[in-house]
């Protein structure tokens, strides 16, 4: 068993269950959020990467009558994994809820909403950046207050180790995380952050 852990890189940073229901809290509350609101709980849902969501056009997220599907098939995805067979994703119901509404609002944004028309627009509804993802990213973590900063791929971290952690099941979070070796995957085994801050409550002190 020692052997085996050996073999396993050190744990993904993650947020805690707190910390993520405080960033959605956050973005949720202000109009000014609500985009980037839309993107943290896809990523949270779904463990698609930063790129990967960048790169979602209306037409990958909705059909044609403007109803969400519920497995999304990747045009843009990591390619050290080239099996495109793999690369797709199944929406959980609370994100194709989410994404119902954030197409509604779309709409009245007067924002387009053809097939090829990008889902996440920046300010001046051009495709949004990774630059400027990542600088939202950030002041979205010091509005919630923070004490730690994440990258974005912190959230890619915590959906894999949730979907781990929730089932057990090491094939299960592969094939949720799209890996092509189970090698990846493995540094989900390691305890997350959440479970340790549980831990440490019980702690007698």
């Amino acid at each position: 068993m020692a052997a085996y852990f050996s073999n396993i890189s050190r744990p993904p940073q993650t947020l805690t269950d707190r910390e993520q229901r405080l960033l959605l809290k956050v973005t949720g509350l202000r109009r000014d959020g609500y985009r980037d609101h839309m993107i943290f709980s896809v990523a949270l849902g779904t463990g698609l990467r930063e790129h990967e969501i960048l790169a979602l056009d209306v037409g990958d997220v909705f059909d044609a009558g403007g109803g969400v599907r519920r497995r999304v098939q990747l045009r843009v995805f990591k390619r050290s994994n080239s099996d495109v067979t793999s690369q797709q994703v199944i929406l959980p119901e609370t994100v194709r809820a989410k994404l119902q509404k954030f197409f509604r609002w779309k709409r009245q944004e007067g924002q387009p909403l053809t097939a090829d028309a990008p889902l996440f627009l920046s300010r001046r509804k051009k495709r949004l950046s990774a630059r400027q993802l990542r600088h939202a990213f950030k002041q979205w973590q010091e509005r919630a207050g923070f004490d730690r900063s994440f990258q974005f791929h912190s959230l890619r971290h915590c959906a894999i180790t949730s979907v781990y952690e929730s089932t057990k099941n090491i094939l299960i979070a592969q094939r949720f995380a799209r890996h092509k070796s189970i090698t990846s995957t493995q540094i989900y085994m390691h305890p997350s952050d959440e479970t340790l801050a549980r831990a440490v409550q019980d702690l007698l002190c």
